[in-house]
């Protein structure tokens, strides 16, 4: 019985660890434009606070903080981190 479970575990292990690793390495590409991106979007929120728009500078800060590694990219890196414990666990259940 526990033959089975392993050979139907198997193509799951392969498609977790096979998605994790073209995850991060999309991650890891899109970190240095989302970066770029986020020191734009605060220059235009100082821009727009300079001017009298606390409102948009506001708003701007806010999306700034999104886009920036600290925002949904760290979100995201936490969720690549989640698929590839699974993928571990099942190849882990898999060699056991």
């Amino acid at each position: 019985m526990k033959l089975i479970l392993k050979l139907f575990a198997m193509p799951f292990a392969l498609a977790f660890t096979v998605t994790a690793a073209f995850m991060n390495f999309v991650l890891s590409a899109s970190a240095i434009f989302f970066s770029i991106a986020s020191g734009l979007i605060f220059i235009g929120s100082v821009i727009l606070f300079i001017s009298g728009e606390p409102v948009g500078g506001i708003a701007f800060l806010v999306v700034a903080f999104l886009v920036s590694p600290f925002g949904v990219h760290a979100l995201v890196g936490k969720l690549v981190g989640l698929i590839d414990n699974a993928g571990g666990a099942l190849r882990g259940f898999i060699t056991s």
